[in-house]
């Protein structure tokens, strides 16, 4: 009986890691200073799982401290053909809101349906003015992406 007990006890931790391995796939992009970061230096990256939703976590660091930001998918813009740069609409069904803490440090994660966010070529970080996510910049930092 204790063999069954430890083949059951292989078993879960193969299963356990199988969940862990798809928890981690998606496509990381990573994510570029922009002008309203000014004296900010943002480090960090984005990854996105898409199935019928699409669930985005970012991370970044170099923000400042105990500071609200709005993060959210743009479209294509026409001021440019760099995403980032393209000045496109927010969809502001996919925003995210946090804070960061003492070191600068900023976790986002959120989720949107897919279909919301099909036309989506770029994902923009920007500080904002409070809890509610009210956009207090162009963007501090961005990287384009392909839903």
């Amino acid at each position: 009986m204790k063999r069954i007990l430890m083949l059951s006890a292989a078993a879960a931790v193969a299963l356990s890691s199988c969940s862990l391995i798809d928890r981690s796939v998606g496509t990381n992009y990573t994510l570029g200073k922009q002008p309203a970061a000014a004296d900010l230096n943002p480090v960090g990256g984005v990854n996105v799982r898409r199935s019928d939703m699409v669930m985005t976590a970012a991370r970044v660091t170099g923000l400042k401290a105990d500071t609200y930001y709005v993060a959210h998918y743009h479209v294509q813009g026409t001021a440019s053909a760099d995403p980032c740069k393209s000045g496109g609409a927010p969809i502001m069904a996919s925003m995210i809101v946090g804070k960061t803490d003492s070191s600068g440090y900023l976790a986002l994660n959120g989720e949107v349906a897919a279909n919301v966010v099909t036309a989506a070529t770029y994902f923009n970080i920007h500080t904002a003015t409070g809890a509610d996510g009210t956009p207090a910049d162009a963007g501090v930092a961005c990287t384009g992406v392909r839903l």
